[in-house]
């Protein structure tokens, strides 16, 4: 989980015996405690957008796919399609929620139209804009005159059909692991919901038993009914903390047993933490310098080239992330399917020969060139660092300068504000270049501005994509030879997702979204 609450300290009383090995009450397995620091103020799954690991463990997903790309079936039989856009999901027999409820198509569907209606405001409804009738719970004026979609519809207990608005060969994926908008809810959710989302009821392999409170951890045991395969542990605890650090240093203290590392501690971890309680996966994210479209002086996209030949991604790489991250060499991550990895070819190189010598052939640049970034966030010596390449190897007067933090960034963003080249990225919540690509691309991205100014061609590309079944992989590779031709954001870093552990955890395992798999922690002797 990345958050729970923020507070200035935990005191001894909350971590008393969190660094002991060994196994927990009565015999059961060790209790494991996770350092948390961003503010999550409802763990509803389709409210939150970075409680990964809490709604990981809480709730069990319809399928999932492993760190090698394998899908498989969890709390769904099988989903089927004839023609990839109208899908029946068969659920599995003897799956209760936590309250002891079954788990019902009925649930599912009521689920998800929750989610998806527009004046719930639920963060997390875009998963769901697939589906046939999603718009109609989403108008673009005025309110909805209906709460349910179009296309969900209950056949029996165990099964629903989905309708989507466009043949989609990814469906079985999207219903993956950190997806959680696609997460069920018991009927009890729908008479309170701020109440749920305060202590969620799952269908996952831990039981929340103390749920949200400002500054206070939450506790979640080992659900006995659970139908899924036992989790290795008897109870997880996260610790709210009020930043990365802290919670990192009381890892070091060896108070927390699983801790992200944060990015300022990256270049230090190995002398820090013994290697085998250094855990680092190749994560589904990867981070870009995206150009404002609104400024001229980046129409030509020969000006975007030079800038990202001019960086030296391999040394920023070693100087400031210790070597964890990978530079990139396409618009996704490599550890996507069939990701085209070297398809930017000498644009994502090191050269400021010929850098200059594009940016000269390009008319040159005028003015200053301000690189922007969310302030408090660690980002400031990698900014600092590409803007002494652009003075030094473009010869522009560069300088980076932080936001005052997320929320005014992301407001000069949206409303175009932002005076020069500026922070992206992405991480993928499912394992196929369609997230990244339909999240960041096309016309109705997730990122507003993130990725260029809308283009058709890549839209196409990416409709044809989605119903190219299995030649997808290949298909979406063709989708960024059309981005490349444009260049309209410079890929910079493929980002590792690392943690760092106590000595009672000798494993951790993970999965193709980097997150860890709390319910699969091998414990030591």
């Amino acid at each position: 989980m990345q958050g729970i609450a923020a507070v200035t300290a935990v005191s001894a009383l909350l971590l008393s015996g969190c660094g002991n090995s060994g196994e927990g009450k009565e015999g059961q397995p060790a209790e494991i405690v996770i350092g948390s620091s961003d503010p999550v103020p409802n763990l509803t799954p389709g409210r939150q957008t970075n409680a990964f690991g809490f709604a990981m463990s809480v709730f069990s997903p319809l399928t999932f796919v492993d760190k090698d790309g394998k899908l498989s079936f969890v709390a769904a039989k099988s989903v089927e399609s004839d023609d990839q856009k109208n899908w029946t999901v068969t659920l599995r027999d003897g799956w209760t929620f936590h309250d002891g409820s079954p788990v019902t198509a009925e649930d599912y569907v009521d689920s998800w139209n929750t989610v998806a209606y527009g004046p719930n405001a639920f963060e997390n409804s875009g998963q769901l804009s697939e589906i046939e009738g999603y718009a109609d719970l989403n108008p673009k004026k005025g309110q909805p005159k209906t709460k349910e979609m179009d296309g969900l519809k209950v056949k029996d207990d165990q099964t629903f059909t989905v309708e989507l608005d466009r043949a989609d060969s990814q469906f079985p994926i999207q219903l993956s692991q950190a997806q959680t908008a696609f997460f069920p809810m018991p009927q009890s959710a729908f008479d309170d919901l701020e109440a749920y989302g305060k202590s969620p009821i799952g269908n996952g392999p831990f039981k929340v038993t103390t749920g949200w409170t400002q500054g206070e951890p939450v506790v979640a045991e080992a659900y006995d009914e659970y139908a899924g395969k036992r989790p290795t542990v008897s109870a997880l605890t996260w610790v709210p903390y009020s930043d990365n650090l802290t919670a990192y240093n009381d890892a070091l203290a060896g108070n927390v047993d699983v801790q992200r590392l944060p990015a300022t501690r990256m270049n230090q971890v190995s002398d820090d933490f013994d290697k085998d309680h250094i855990f680092s996966f190749g994560g589904p994210a990867i981070s870009y310098l995206s150009t404002p479209f609104w400024d001229k002086r980046f129409d030509d996209k020969r000006v975007r080239q030079a800038i990202s030949m001019a960086i030296d991604r391999d040394t920023i790489n070693e100087k400031v992330y210790g070597g964890l991250n990978r530079s990139a060499t396409a618009w996704t991550p490599s550890i996507m399917p069939g990701n085209p990895d070297g398809i930017c070819g000498e644009y994502c190189k090191y050269d400021p020969e010929a850098a200059a010598t594009l940016l000269k052939e390009a008319g040159g640049f005028e003015g200053q060139l301000t690189l922007n970034f969310p302030g408090g966030a660690g980002h400031d010596d990698l900014y600092n660092a590409v803007a002494n390449y652009l003075n030094q190897n473009l010869g522009i007067d560069t300088v980076a300068k932080p936001s005052v933090g997320w929320a005014e960034f992301t407001e000069d963003r949206n409303n175009e504000k932002l005076d020069g080249p500026f922070f992206a990225r992405w991480g993928a919540l499912y394992p196929s270049q369609q997230s990244t690509l339909r999240a960041f691309f096309s016309d109705a991205p997730n990122c507003t501005n993130c990725g260029g100014p809308p283009s058709a061609e890549v839209e196409k590309a990416i409709n044809v994509a989605d119903s190219s079944g299995n030649n997808s992989d290949a298909a979406y590779a063709d989708v960024q030879k059309t981005i490349a031709e444009d260049f309209p954001v410079i890929p910079m870093f493929e980002e590792s997702y690392n943690f760092v552990t106590s000595d009672k955890i000798t494993d951790l395992p993970t999965s193709a979204v980097g997150e860890p798999q709390l319910a699969d922690i091998v414990l030591g002797d």
